[in-house]
């Protein structure tokens, strides 16, 4: 049996609905953070995929780029995260509406 670009993108879809319920789901930050990984990394999975079933490099040098921003976004959401607890005394996302104040 081949592992077909089916597989990959069934793969994916289940990845990517799984971050997307983590986001939706989660009152925590660093666990929504997490969940957008996943989602970041389905997405991943999808060009490279792509990228060996067409013979060329581009997906892989997408997936790259997708990794170094995953990279930024993580460093700059744990910043965030750490001056929120800071302020807070707490990670959970429904309290951030109080912040406005």
């Amino acid at each position: 049996m081949t592992v077909g670009v089916g597989h990959y993108l069934a793969l994916a879809a289940l990845l990517f609905c799984i971050g997307a319920f983590g986001v939706v789901l989660r009152r925590n930050f660093l666990a929504v953070l997490m969940s957008l990984e996943i989602m970041l990394n389905s997405a991943n999975i999808v060009f490279v995929a792509f990228a060996r079933q067409a013979g060329g490099h581009a997906g892989q040098v997408i997936a790259f780029f997708v990794m170094a921003l995953a990279a930024a976004e993580v460093a700059t959401g744990l910043a965030l995260a750490i001056a929120w607890f800071r302020v807070a005394r707490t990670v959970n996302v429904d309290e951030a509406g109080e912040m406005k104040h």
